[in-house]
């Protein structure tokens, strides 16, 4: 039978090999985002749909950083929270 120590320990290690995983995975899928039909589209459009492009990537960006913001905190505040019991 395994403890508890070591069935912890056995997933942590499994979820650092997946995090190092999406790590090196992440800049290929970055540079799909440069496609050229993207790039075509843009260049040849006129300057009112490049702020409006612009714009939508700003409000499109808002509310996953205020999601990740947020549980960054609530994590910060409670990180004693098991070793007070």
């Amino acid at each position: 039978m395994r403890s508890l120590g070591n069935h912890v320990s056995v997933r942590l290690g499994l979820a650092i090999i997946l995090l190092a995983v999406l790590a090196i995975a992440a800049p290929h899928m970055a540079f799909a985002q440069s496609c050229s039909l993207c790039y075509t589209q843009a260049a040849s459009s006129s300057q009112r749909f490049i702020q409006a492009l612009r714009s939508g990537i700003l409000i499109l960006m808002f509310p996953p950083m205020c999601l990740c913001i947020a549980v960054t905190l609530i994590a910060y505040k409670r990180r004693n929270q098991f070793h007070q019991q």
